[in-house]
């Protein structure tokens, strides 16, 4: 039996960050394309995960990627159309139960660029 994985966004001028919180996950797929984003994996339990997103607004699916941790697996998708902002991750307007924002990493874009850059930056280097 799947279920989705409990899944954390936030949004910066450049690109929507999806982060999957699954611990020690295993056989990891995130497939990006330009208005979705399929995420599977299993747990150290077996337990499988899958959640499939209709994305909001398009993404440049070529310069998107995907970061594996312990804890989690954190997607950050390059928006299409940069420093417009997302009022949600979902195309439909809707909230699935799985789905929340990640006010941790939630705030305000001012001056916002170049820690971005360095986040993204960051991430790359792995």
């Amino acid at each position: 039996p799947r279920q989705p994985a409990k899944t954390l966004w936030y949004d910066r001028p450049r690109y929507v960050y999806l982060e999957f919180c699954v611990e020690d996950s295993r056989d990891v797929k995130v497939t990006i394309e330009d208005h979705r984003l399929v995420f599977s994996c299993k747990n150290a339990d077996g337990v499988e995960f899958y959640n499939e997103i209709n994305l909001y607004a398009r993404v440049n699916s070529k310069d998107s990627r995907e970061k594996r941790s312990d804890r989690s697996i954190t997607c950050f998708m390059r928006k299409w159309k940069e420093k417009v902002a997302w009022p949600r991750i979902t195309k439909e307007n809707i909230k699935p139960a799985w789905l929340s924002v990640d006010f941790d990493n939630w705030r305000d874009w001012e001056g916002d660029e170049e820690v971005e850059r360095a986040m993204v930056e960051q991430y790359a280097e792995v």
